[in-house]
């Protein structure tokens, strides 16, 4: 393939990678709130702790994600409708925040918090033409 610096369609495949980039530092940023993003005190083990810590919340959101747009595009009646979905899913990021309240508070002690949300079974069985 030659490569130009002229090639529109390669400009905006790194414009498209480079957002994607700067939105996951942004999201990593925001799961790090406190303390100006930075570590004020703690042993090196504490630090690794809170890392770890963050590296986790950080999954479940994105997995919760992917999660909602998995029974979203399963619950589109319309083939035409599953279709667009999917094609602005690959073309956008599911590193987003927007819908988290990051000062809430959460609780899982509810009997619902138990319920099948995520069925794998059935995402499995979806087929798109």
């Amino acid at each position: 393939m030659d490569l130009h610096f002229d090639d529109a369609k390669l400009r905006q495949r790194i414009e498209m990678q480079l957002s994607r980039v700067e939105q996951a530092n942004k999201f990593s940023a925001a799961m790090f709130f406190d303390h100006d993003h930075a570590f004020q005190d703690g042993s090196q083990h504490q630090q690794e702790v809170a890392s770890t810590c963050k590296l986790l919340l950080q999954n479940a959101v994105i997995l919760w994600n992917y999660q909602s747009l998995s029974e979203h595009v399963i619950n589109t009646p319309s083939l035409d409708e599953r279709r667009q979905i999917i094609d602005a899913i690959r073309r956008g990021n599911v590193i987003t925040l927007t819908h988290v309240n990051m000062r809430g508070e959460y609780t899982f002690t509810s009997p619902s918090a138990n319920d099948e949300v995520f069925n794998i079974r059935k995402i499995k069985a979806f087929q798109i033409n």
